[in-house]
């Protein structure tokens, strides 16, 4: 596993002792969704008032059940924690061992531990969350992109049946992948798995409610569009915290936060319009794979986070794949990701101040948690206009590798002064 196989699985060790020691022992209720809404969902089709993504709509796809189903049956006390905590443990296991491979590769060894330095930073909600799942899936399909797409294809569809977001992926390999043909049979051939049970099930339209459920919803208090009305909370405006007990979640109310919520969908589908274009006209000037495929990848997903009325702390984790990608592909031309994966990690060490660790002080808008808000809230943003700023000059033909500028140059030009 790498250079250093023992030094790495102690790490793997420690992180995760780190992790589930963090989700049982600090404050703010870092497993409240596992121990409490989960087993709730799961107890509705148990007791036979339908199965949530099947019978009835639902804010996930149907098969994020899986893992709450698997750890329904040791309850919602310690042990069904343990039992969630030692999954995910699991699943980052088999997403280690993707990573760092079985050969001597420093670029993988490199990706590895900085997955573990991420995951350390980012805290409890590395673990405590569903996105756990989607997480070490994505960074499963980024491991293995480049020599196996069709597993990529499969492990993303794989990831985009619990949680939408790993679709970010798909788009990005479909755009700039070379062997994106590969990558799409992998995922329809999940994909046609997945529906066909779920219609032999009794699913219907549930099955795609979680592309439209998300619609209704209001601003979340952690989300990055709803930053202006947390600050107007904060100093004695007309904004508002409550919580809302239909979607189990705290958001802020004032004037203009319908329009914004109303606002959000359309302007993250304009942004995500916007990074496909450029892409394209990337792709038809000859940018390569490693070069375009990184930075689009990267751009999607941070855009899925920062331009999004929802903004729950677990959204840091979906960072994790496109970074890894970045740096795996560096070996082969790639851009350098050290700008990336530096602004990641400090996001990720601020969402755990925000949550679990200080999330009293959010919804009390005290005004140093508003600045952790909103120097977190400028760090996604660095980072997509980090990947936008790549994907322009690539639009306009100044990182092209085969016959053209010499990738290194390329990286460096987009990175500055990084060495």
């Amino acid at each position: 596993m790498g250079a250093h196989p023992a030094a790495l699985i102690g790490a793997f060790v420690l992180v995760h002792a780190w992790l589930i020691a963090g989700n049982l022992l600090l404050p703010g209720l870092p497993l409240g969704d596992v121990q409490l809404v989960y087993p709730f969902w799961a107890s509705l089709g148990i007791a036979g008032e339908g199965w949530v993504g099947i019978d009835t709509a639902w804010v996930y796809p149907y098969p994020a059940l899986l893992p709450m189903l698997a750890v329904y049956p040791f309850g919602q006390g310690l042990a069904g924690s343990l039992a969630w905590l030692l999954l995910m443990t699991a699943l980052n296991a088999l997403a280690l061992v993707a990573l760092a491979g079985v050969q001597r590769d420093v670029r993988r060894v490199a990706a590895a531990w900085w997955w573990l330095g991420f995951l350390t930073v980012l805290g409890p909600i590395a673990l405590g969350r569903i996105d756990a799942v989607t997480a070490a899936v994505a960074v499963m399909a980024a491991a293995v992109l480049a020599e196996h797409p069709r597993w990529a294809g499969a492990l993303i569809a794989a990831g985009a049946w619990v949680k939408v977001w790993p679709g970010a992926l798909l788009l990005a390999a479909l755009v700039a992948a070379r062997r994106w043909v590969d990558v799409a049979r992998g995922f329809v051939g999940v994909s046609v798995v997945v529906v066909a049970i779920g219609v032999l099930l009794g699913g219907g339209a549930a099955l795609i409610s979680p592309l439209t459920e998300q619609t209704g919803r209001g601003l979340q208090v952690e989300s990055p569009l709803a930053l202006p009305w947390m600050w107007a909370a904060g100093l004695g405006g007309d904004s508002v915290i409550a919580y809302d007990r239909e979607i189990l979640t705290w958001q802020v109310t004032g004037p203009g936060t319908a329009a914004m919520a109303a606002l959000a969908t359309p302007l993250l589908a304009v942004v995500v319009a916007v990074i496909l274009a450029l892409a394209g006209i990337a792709r038809r000037r000859g940018v390569t794979e490693e070069l375009l495929l990184p930075a689009l990848a990267l751009a999607l997903v941070a855009a899925l986070v920062t331009v999004n009325k929802v903004g729950s702390p677990q959204f840091a984790t979906w960072l994790a794949a496109p970074i890894v990608l970045g740096i795996l592909l560096r070996a082969h031309g790639g851009l350098r990701f050290r700008v990336p994966a530096t602004l990641a990690l400090a996001a990720a060490l601020l969402t755990q101040v925000i949550y679990p660790v200080e999330y009293g002080a959010v919804l009390r808008t005290e005004t140093w948690m508003l600045v952790v808000l909103t120097t977190r809230t400028l760090l996604y943003a660095a980072l997509l206009v980090w990947a936008l700023v790549a994907l322009i000059r690539a639009a306009r033909g100044r990182m092209v590798s085969d016959g053209g500028e010499d990738p290194a140059a390329a990286s460096r030009e987009v990175e500055g002064a990084s060495p």
